[in-house]
């Protein structure tokens, strides 16, 4: 139990901390690398950590199928469809977005897993407020069909699991210790925020030396900051915190979105072959590897300086390379290695 909060324990924890020496040696940082891809459900990332804690709380209430939200080829609502697998309950996931006219990445695995996807191509409302319309719409079935529903939101962000990486926080402090380092910078994409706020409280609330910085991968604007505040706010009450934080505590970098969410991007691509091809780990275009192009960025500029200690958090995402209009750009830069006899 965290500050109050119980899990459902379905994952083999600790994940990995390695030591990248070919990243190290290219970078001229001291690189290591925390594996929460390798988590085991569901072809793993960072959002089981979450789901451990909302589904002590869903099972807790009686649910027996799982709705949540994002974009089609959400992790989250991949992960969210495993573990629906796993405690054998319905799942739906809800997205506004363009259909691709095809089956594949998370939308394959989530069909494979017996999930349900229900995508609606944007109507010119809100998209929160069309995603919340689809989930009405979902959950009056199933009640119809006299389940119970639990509703996730978007990316499971909720202060129920914020407990999550505050373990992983913790976790990675004492794996540190162990392997000799000191003072580091631990670098994690941000998306909608829970993964960054959970190891923002968990490194803080021991004193850690390590000092989380967040790479915002989608624009990064006044309504996320007033949501991190409200997080934070809410999450030092209900976790019984005796400390405090501001805005300014928060140390996100804002400026390797890219300009949009899940965009393809060149540099990012390149950042995916940096990673793979000098340590055969493979990041994805749409978190990891828009996190890790922001890294190498940050290192040309002088944001980390050589011989720095740095933590890279991959959290998984790797099914996004063959989401449609990543994997096409891929193909159009990689034939030329392809040949065909």
């Amino acid at each position: 139990m965290i500050h109050g909060f119980e899990k459902e324990r379905f994952l083999d924890l600790p994940t990995p901390l390695h030591r990248l020496d070919n990243v190290s040696r290219d970078l001229g940082v001291d690189f290591w690398i925390k594996r929460d891809d390798l988590t085991h459900l569901g072809m793993g990332g960072n959002k089981l950590r979450k789901l451990e804690y909302l589904m002590h709380e869903a099972l807790a209430q009686g649910a027996t199928a799982l709705v949540t939200v994002g974009g089609l080829q959400t992790n989250h609502g991949r992960l969210t469809a495993a573990v629906a697998a796993r405690y054998g309950m319905k799942c739906t996931i809800c997205a506004v977005d363009e259909w691709p006219g095809e089956v594949s990445a998370n939308v394959l695995l989530d069909r494979i897993m017996g999930a349900e996807v229900v995508v609606q191509a944007p109507n010119g409302k809100p998209e929160d407020e069309q995603l919340l319309d689809l989930v009405h719409m979902v959950t009056e079935k199933y009640e119809a069909q006299g389940e119970k529903v639990y509703y996730i939101p978007l990316g499971g962000s909720t202060v129920t699991c914020l407990p999550g990486y505050y373990e992983c926080a913790q976790e990675t402090d004492r794996q540190a210790k162990e392997k000799g380092i000191g003072k580091a910078r631990f670098f994690s994409g941000v998306g909608s925020i829970g993964t960054f706020l959970g190891l923002f409280i968990g490194f803080h609330d021991i004193g850690s030396q390590i000092d989380p910085t967040g790479i915002a991968i989608s624009p990064f604007g006044e309504e996320k900051d007033r949501r991190i505040m409200r997080m934070f706010r809410e999450a030092k009450e209900k976790m019984g915190l005796d400390w405090d934080a501001k805005l300014e505590d928060f140390h996100i970098e804002r400026g390797y979105t890219r300009g949009a969410y899940n965009n393809a991007d060149e540099t990012v691509r390149k950042a995916v072959y940096h990673m793979a091809r000098l340590e055969a780990v493979l990041l994805d275009p749409c978190y990891t590897g828009k996190a890790y192009a922001g890294v190498l960025e940050m290192v040309k500029e002088g944001k980390i300086a050589q011989g720095e200690t740095v933590i890279f958090l991959h959290s998984g995402g790797q099914p996004g390379l063959n989401t449609p209009h990543h994997r096409k750009a891929f193909e159009a830069e990689l034939m030329d290695g392809v040949h065909v006899l």
